[in-house]
């Protein structure tokens, strides 16, 4: 019995103290308190590098001229970008006010999630991994999702909302939510000079929002602006980062790995036009990538490429996030690709085989070395890029 009643009085605590865990929740998301500075943070100037804007020479372009998906009826101000910071992080935004879109984009994490899948408003996992926005505004193509499944930026932000997985509303039910709140009138009316409330003015302003996250102040920065093109020796980096940078830039038939190739630009990004088959599988079952979203054999298998600066932070990798660590990412590449019918040309050897790099494991070690070099902690950091509820 008294073992028994021991049990029982246990259970009441714990409920007692579930109970109350989830009441301190939704106290603390009603008593949350906006807290932005007076002077508005500068989002709208962008002073990148001379590298970003000037062609290095070479096959492959090194400048991202040309790569902005900015459109001229959005381009970002001080004060749409602010209201799109708030729009990111209020977690009154989801239908029972739990989840926010940086709950899944984590500012720490490169604005990606360290789950493998993200969970949703009442617990549910996402199809796939949070795909890092960090440099969004840089992709010829334009289009958003693993899947490309969004035409544009400010299509896709509107999306999370209406997920039954993700946020769970309507965009009838997230205007009335914004409406809700008092803090809201002013900012609409210093981003789009009126109060009124839109679903394509949320859209603007978490787009803008989103395109300020642009990494240009990395180690790699610091060594290119003292060189004339990326493949010198950079005078900050160790030799095993030099080492790395050199497999990365140079083409497999040279002894490199290719990298370039598809992480294309000083932003690293993709130069392909459209979504890729990277080799992870020999063939597509339960996820069918782009195969999806356009009705052409050709697109099964393909997901979008993403930059790889702050990849250090955006573990795990790929649309599953199957691959924990970089370490695990360059092993695939080295030795994992897959033979799937719709694989890249780029990942096939002349005799339309899956590549083999054959890197020694100094080698795969270097190259993981510079991919570190990728990382700009001033937007992991920044506190304009950050929760302004406090």
């Amino acid at each position: 019995m008294i073992k028994i009643k021991s049990i029982a009085t246990a259970l009441i605590l714990a409920s007692i103290a579930f109970i109350s865990c989830n009441k301190e929740e939704e106290k603390s998301v009603e008593e949350q308190v906006l807290n932005l500075p007076e002077r508005q943070f500068d989002y709208a100037s962008l002073n990148l590098p001379n590298h970003f804007l000037t062609n290095a020479g070479g096959p492959l372009p090194t400048s991202i001229n040309g790569t902005d998906n900015t459109p001229t009826d959005n381009v970002i101000t001080n004060e749409g970008a602010t209201l799109g910071r708030v729009l990111f992080y209020d977690k009154k935004l989801s239908a029972n006010a739990t989840i926010s879109c940086a709950s899944c984009h984590k500012q720490e994490k490169g604005f990606s999630d360290e789950a493998m899948l993200s969970s949703g408003f009442k617990g549910g996992k996402t199809g796939r991994h949070s795909m890092s926005l960090l440099n969004a505004r840089f992709y010829q193509r334009g289009r958003f999702f693993w899947d490309e499944r969004a035409a544009t930026l400010e299509e896709q932000v509107l999306m999370p909302f209406q997920d039954t997985v993700e946020m769970g509303m309507t965009l009838g039910q997230l205007v009335s939510k914004v409406q809700g709140q008092t803090y809201y009138p002013k900012l609409f009316q210093q981003a789009f000079g009126s109060e009124e409330v839109t679903s394509v003015k949320i859209a603007k302003a978490l787009a803008q929002f989103v395109r300020s996250m642009v990494t240009y102040s990395s180690k790699y920065d610091i060594g290119r602006a003292q060189v004339a093109a990326p493949g010198a020796i950079f005078p900050n980096f160790t030799p095993e980062e030099n080492m790395g940078k050199n497999i990365f830039f140079q083409a497999i038939p040279n002894g490199g790995a290719g990298c370039f190739g598809c992480h294309t630009t000083e932003a690293f990004i993709s130069a392909n036009i459209g979504p890729q088959n990277n080799g992870l599988d020999a063939a597509s079952t339960s996820d069918l990538g782009a195969g999806a979203v356009f009705p052409n054999p050709a697109f099964v298998g393909k997901f979008k490429t993403g930059s790889l600066r702050n990849i250090e932070l955006t573990a795990p990798y790929m649309h599953d996030g199957r691959f924990a660590t970089l370490e695990q990412v360059v092993e695939h590449y080295n030795s994992g690709v897959k033979a799937h019918p719709t694989l890249a040309p780029a990942l096939k050897d002349p005799n339309g085989n899956p590549i083999r790099l054959n890197l020694a494991p100094n080698q795969k070690a270097a190259l993981v070395a510079f991919l570190k070099t990728l990382t700009d902690n001033s937007v992991s950091t920044g506190v304009k890029w950050s929760n302004p509820f406090k």
